[in-house]
């Protein structure tokens, strides 16, 4: 992604996926080497992301990269609940032991106002006047590769735990300091691609994307993913309309006459939002495939039969039904108990039903460190590299030692009705929305059918397959 605002439906779409079982055979093939143990968790009553205990001192510093004032200010708000309750967790149970001896996290807060300049700036203030070791985040891949260069820059270590673009660990942008956690639109589009390749349902599909980079990079890959997976499909028709545009309706009124069954969209909030609402109230009842498109305030206003098929891309969701093992139950429950005593902003629907995935992610980073025994940044790479990291839901990630990309398998959610909904969540109420549809059939789509994407000229990768760990 090229800006902050697009970060926001992460915590639309994410706070859900808390799915669970099966491992690809790359990810069976590596052993796993940590995970996230609920048992070891500490109490947890006393969390409150507007209230975190930060510590000071001999500490591990980390910073969270993000836009925590304007007009995106709410990603900031949620990648600090993110950190905050995996930082609560560890400090309460004392801290992690590197160098010799306990310490704490201090976190700090890493304000990028979505610009630049802003972010080149609080990205070396951090390091230079704080003395972070860790910049995390971050909402954008613009800033992703500015936190990126001052890592490598200051020797550091950065983590992209959200932003999607290729190119950000192409052979022009790597640092060995840098690290990506989340998924790439590759991934994205072949996910898609190979799970209606399988399903051959549907064959005739419209492109539906934002104009910008991050948009065309959406559309491309899905087509590229056609052409592999599903050759008979047909694009019916495509198109790439401004940010933050208010008027859909001459795109909807091309994708009813063009015969198409899907919408594939990349379009994140307000104009997925927008989009979507648009295109019911005009009659329009194709499903959209998507990774963004779950704002639960919107999906709930809109009902259960205008969401019903929806289908939702997932880099977290490790199929069904939700909650297999008692200490998985006991984790969903421990942050709904959380959420409950949640004061403003953070008693808002976006976060009803739990932070995990990105909470996940931040677990990993403090696991690595636990692991590496040091916050320095070699130590952290050796440990890095090739590491394969459970995460509380039973989703397995590897990270790609030549280019620090990660393998792992996806799912594609499809939104059915509530009285549906158990099939995946199954414990009491039996449903995530009594108000819409949402999750039910998990379709996995296995981790070597859409390995992240390596560019042939980086030069530590020379000679590698993408299904090489090591």
């Amino acid at each position: 992604m090229k800006t902050g605002k697009g970060i926001l439906m992460f915590f639309y779409v994410f706070s859900f996926f808390f799915l669970l079982t099966a491992m690809s055979p790359i990810q069976a093939t590596a052993a796993v080497k940590a995970k996230f143990d609920v048992n070891k968790m500490a109490d947890m009553s006393g969390f409150d992301p507007n209230n975190f205990p930060n510590p000071t001192g001999d500490t591990i510093k980390i910073a969270i990269v993000a836009t925590f004032s304007g007009p995106a200010a709410a990603v900031g708000e949620g990648f600090w609940l993110y950190a905050t309750w995996a930082a609560y967790d560890i400090n309460k149970r004392g801290g992690l032991m590197v160098d010799g001896k306990k310490k704490l996290i201090q976190l700090f807060k890493a304000d990028t106002m979505s610009r630049p300049d802003q972010a080149k700036k609080i990205c070396e203030q951090m390091v230079l006047q704080e003395g972070v070791k860790f910049l995390w985040g971050a909402d954008g891949s613009h800033i992703v590769k500015i936190m990126n260069q001052t890592a490598n820059k200051y020797k550091v270590i950065a983590v992209n735990m959200i932003s999607l673009s290729e190119d950000l660990q192409d052979a022009k942008n790597f640092s060995p300091y840098a690290f990506m956690s989340w998924w790439q639109t590759s991934q994205v589009g072949r996910s898609f691609a190979y799970y209606f390749g399988q399903r051959k349902k549907e064959k005739k599909f419209y492109i539906m994307c934002q104009d910008y980079v991050f948009g065309h990079e959406m559309a491309e890959n899905f087509k590229k993913g056609l052409k592999e997976y599903y050759p008979e499909a047909q694009i019916v028709g495509e198109d790439f309309h401004k940010l933050f545009a208010t008027d859909y309706a001459p795109y909807i009124t091309k994708i009813k006459a063009s015969g198409a069954e899907v919408i594939y969209t990349g379009d994140w909030d307000p104009d997925a939002t927008n989009l979507l609402k648009q295109s019911r109230a005009m009659g329009l009842k194709l499903p959209f495939a998507h990774i963004y498109m779950g704002n639960p305030a919107t999906l709930a206003s809109l009902g259960v039969e205008a969401t019903t098929g929806l289908l939702i891309g997932s880099p977290y969701s490790n199929g069904n039904p939700a909650f297999k093992t008692p200490e998985q139950i006991k984790y969903h429950k421990t942050m709904m108990d959380a959420y409950k005593r949640f004061k403003p902003p953070y008693n808002k629907m976006d976060y009803m039903l739990g932070w995990d995935p990105l909470a996940m992610e931040f677990s990993w980073l403090l696991s690595v460190i636990e692991r590496a025994g040091s916050v320095d940044a070699e130590k952290i790479i050796k440990t890095w590299e090739g590491d394969t990291y459970e995460y509380v839901n039973g989703h397995v990630k590897t990270m790609r030692a030549c280019d620090h990309n990660t393998i792992q398998e996806t799912y594609i959610l499809e939104y059915v009705p509530p009285d549906q909904q158990r099939q995946s969540f199954n414990i009491p109420p039996y449903h995530w929305s009594d108000k819409s549809a949402l999750y039910g059939p998990a379709f996995r789509v296995p981790a070597e059918k859409v390995l992240p994407w390596m560019d042939p000229n980086l030069e530590r990768c020379k000679g590698k397959k993408p299904s090489d760990i090591n």
